[in-house]
């Protein structure tokens, strides 16, 4: 008989009544530190006392009343995305799902109203852009597409970091290009600063539009408030989602005037995107992390943390490749199955997040304590132990 909720998810055997910070208390009272946040949602930690306070106060006064009329608390937050990023527009969603439909839509509406013949948005293996169909047509992967065909079609996908196919495909009949800065369901892979760079200038000599995914690596994950910032250049898409509601669900996707020239009344929407609750919520995060002295932590912890891993993968060279990513993006590459690395780590009452290319995912609030990280480093080992202990 099939469950009340959908099987779509192989679930641990655990389950969290409540958190603080970065630890998760189960319903039998066991306490677990938290290196997924979420998948990168929790940006802020669990119950951030800031966070509680903005929804609590916005849930006393309005929860929703739609797009049919302004809404104030969506203003203020637009205005604040539009004061740090390139932006000069914004269009509020639930999720990043959503905003890389809504992305889809502004890129084919824009050659669209140019008369011109350009439907075809390159993507990269190995991406990910959501579960809806045009967001896994767009990825194009068989573990994504299987069993949902037909696909939309206008999507093709190159190797990761081959420039030379990537120059051949873009052309002046190039609609777009999609990509993620650093890939989190890929694997932590990013893409090197000198490519996003040459990226930009090949969209600028083709016209084509320049989309950039940071749903996962945007929201100072990095240590930049957002991932192509390193990088020196701006997108003129961009889709964000996860850490922008510090857990609350709100995504966004961030435009050029030029870009969403092509969306004009009627046709887009969201009943609930950008509803009260989570736009006083996302500004409360804005104000936070959009802030030079809280995203220089970032960085300081990002080192701290990364110097302890590189030496785990030191230490346990039969279980641990290499550290990858940035910021606190980061991931284990892994020798033994990641599968088996993600197991030890829950006896050791840690939680990590799997990912393509046997990889596993940490991805801890950006405000981890340093004595977190230090304990984190410590039951990573331990893990590790137990992994090298079952192999013997």
């Amino acid at each position: 008989m099939i469950a009340s909720v959908l099987p779509t998810y192989s679930r641990a055997p655990v389950a969290f009544t409540h958190g603080s910070g970065c630890w998760l208390t189960a319903e039998n009272g066991s306490r677990y530190l938290d290196l997924g946040a979420g998948i990168a949602v929790n940006a802020l930690g669990h119950a951030h006392p800031a966070l509680v306070a903005a929804l609590t106060e916005q849930a006393g006064k309005l929860w929703h009343v739609s797009n049919l009329y302004r809404v104030p608390e969506q203003e203020v937050l637009a205005d604040l995305l539009v004061e740090h990023t390139f932006a000069d527009t914004v269009f509020f969603t639930n999720s990043g799902t959503e905003a890389a439909e809504l992305a889809i839509k502004m890129v084919r509406k824009y050659w669209y109203d140019k008369a011109e013949p350009r439907t075809e948005i390159l993507t990269f293996e190995g991406a990910f852009h959501g579960r809806s169909t045009g967001a896994i047509a767009a990825a194009g992967s068989e573990k994504l597409t299987k069993g949902f065909g037909p696909l939309m079609p206008g999507f093709r996908a190159l190797p990761f970091g081959d420039h030379d196919a990537l120059r051949a495909a873009v052309t002046r009949q190039t609609a777009a290009v999609m990509i993620e800065p650093i890939q989190g369901e890929g694997g932590i892979r990013s893409v090197p600063d000198q490519c996003l760079k040459g990226l930009r200038d090949l969209c600028d000599e083709t016209g084509a539009l320049l989309v950039f995914d940071e749903v996962q690596c945007g929201m100072g994950r990095t240590g930049k408030l957002f991932a192509h910032e390193w990088a020196g250049i701006t997108p003129d898409i961009m889709m964000v989602a996860k850490g922008i509601g510090g857990g609350f669900p709100l995504g966004a996707l961030l435009a050029t005037e030029d870009a969403a020239s092509g969306m004009t009344s009627g046709t887009h929407g969201s009943t609930y995107g950008g509803n009260p609750l989570g736009c006083a919520v996302g500004a409360e995060v804005m104000r936070l992390i959009a802030n030079d002295a809280f995203l220089a932590e970032v960085n300081r912890k990002a080192a701290l943390f990364r110097q302890g891993l590189e030496s785990l993968v030191a230490s346990h060279p039969e279980v641990f490749e290499a550290v990858r990513g940035q910021g606190l993006m980061l991931g284990l590459k892994c020798r033994a199955a990641n599968t088996a690395v993600l197991q030890a780590a829950y006896a050791e009452h840690l939680l990590t997040v799997p990912a393509a290319d046997n990889c596993l995912r940490l991805l801890p609030a950006l405000n981890i304590p340093d004595a977190d990280i230090t304990e984190a480093l410590h039951r990573l080992d331990a893990a590790a132990i137990r992994v090298e202990t079952q192999a013997a």
